[in-house]
């Protein structure tokens, strides 16, 4: 485990080592061409360029996927350096070797269409046929390069299937990243529109009750033959329950919204807005009955009614509000000052507040329309449809 792992995570074993060893065992018929020399010297050169060609080899084969892993196509400088230090210990053995040396062609044809781009990478393989067959025509003692060429295409071809699978194996892993990622943003979204939609709205009413029960208190202590046990104390009491009861469902809204378990329901709704409108001051006309609602759009209702009663208490100024509820239309419409004209003369309300946002964002999910527009009462008429 390096510095800065989390502990307990285990990392990928790289089995490269491994793979290129196993096909160093044909390097096997150039170390017999050479150590059948009869110069101490000359078996131990040998044996030597072997080795160092095996090592050069193994480990820029091991190392391939580290800088394929950022789908860079453009080699770095240690794998041309590898495949020129390969190229000259071949070159080095055909002295000592003969034309068992050749066997090491087929080891750079391999590594050159794996780690080069294409055109780079067969080229190199196309030079190092014409090499062989040069070489084999012109070396005295030495067979026709035929089989060195054929097993070299194969490889190279190999090499190049390699590169290809590595390439795709990463790709995909980029992908799996993206999707990881997306999907924390998505989640983080997510977190932000139901934590404004809880506390936007309950911040809004525990906001008007406290001032409500600020101003019923202020009456009592004026009126000192009221008394404690007055009207205005009563309710001012119930007020301040009613705070403290909001507080509470909102912290647990909010728990239960991390942990994802957040829910809303249309009646609850309903009877959280009776009592917002109640405490602001405000007339409402609400609807007695969810039953014409089907089942499926009732969530998407609920928190837009939270939204529009928000919106009506914290921004409207009005005297009165109406919500009209049918199985595909929920509307809020007040009689108040409203937004600016710029908010709702575009119909769609994705320019303004984050609540709206996070709203047309659902309403969007459910292939429904969010319309903003002037109300029949003279303040703002907030209007979700969702049809089939």
């Amino acid at each position: 485990m390096k510095a800065g792992e989390p502990a307990g995570v285990r990392r990928p074993i790289n089995y490269g080592w491994l793979f290129s060893a196993i096909w160093l065992v044909y390097l096997w018929y150039p170390v017999c061409a050479v150590l059948d020399r009869p110069a101490l010297w000359a078996k131990a050169v040998g044996v030597a360029a072997i080795v160092a060609f095996a090592v050069v080899f193994a480990a820029t084969f091991a190392r391939v996927t580290r800088y394929r892993r950022a789908l860079n196509l453009e080699p770095p400088w240690w794998v041309w350096l590898s495949l020129v230090a390969m190229g000259a210990l071949v070159v080095a053995l055909v002295p000592l070797a003969g034309q068992t040396a050749l066997t090491g062609t087929i080891y750079i044809a391999t590594l050159a269409t794996m780690t080069l781009p294409n055109r780079s990478g067969w080229s190199v393989a196309a030079g190092l046929v014409a090499a062989i067959l040069l070489a084999s025509a012109f070396m005295d003692g030495w067979e026709s390069g035929g089989f060195f060429v054929v097993q070299l295409l194969l490889s190279a071809f190999a090499g190049w299937g390699v590169s290809m699978l590595i390439l795709r194996n990463l790709e995909l892993a980029q992908v799996r990243e993206q999707l990881s990622a997306l999907a924390v943003v998505a989640e983080r979204e997510r977190l932000g529109r139901d934590i404004h939609d809880i506390l936007g709205h309950s911040l809004s009413v525990i906001t008007i009750k406290a001032e409500l029960a600020g101003r019923l208190l202020d009456s009592v202590r004026s009126d000192g033959s009221a008394g404690a046990d007055s009207i205005d104390g009563d309710r001012a009491r119930r007020e301040i329950a009613d705070v403290e009861a909001l507080a509470r469902q909102s912290l647990a809204d909010v728990r239960r919204t991390v942990v994802g378990l957040r829910n809303v329901t249309l009646t609850g709704e309903l009877a959280g807005a009776r009592s917002a409108l109640e405490a602001a001051g405000i007339a409402a006309q609400l609807p007695n009955s969810i039953d014409d609602v089907p089942e499926r759009r009732r969530d998407l209702f609920a928190w837009a009614l939270r939204e529009g009663i928000t919106n009506v208490v914290r921004h409207s100024g009005a005297g009165r509000c109406r919500v009209r509820l049918s199985a595909e239309v929920l509307e809020v419409a007040d009689d108040g000052g409203g937004m600016s004209t710029a908010a709702w003369t575009g119909a769609r309300a994705t320019t303004e507040g984050t609540g709206l946002k996070g709203l047309q964002d659902r309403v969007d999910a459910a292939g429904g329309v969010l319309v903003l527009s002037r109300s029949d009462l003279g303040g703002v008429s907030l209007r979700v449809q969702v049809a089939g």
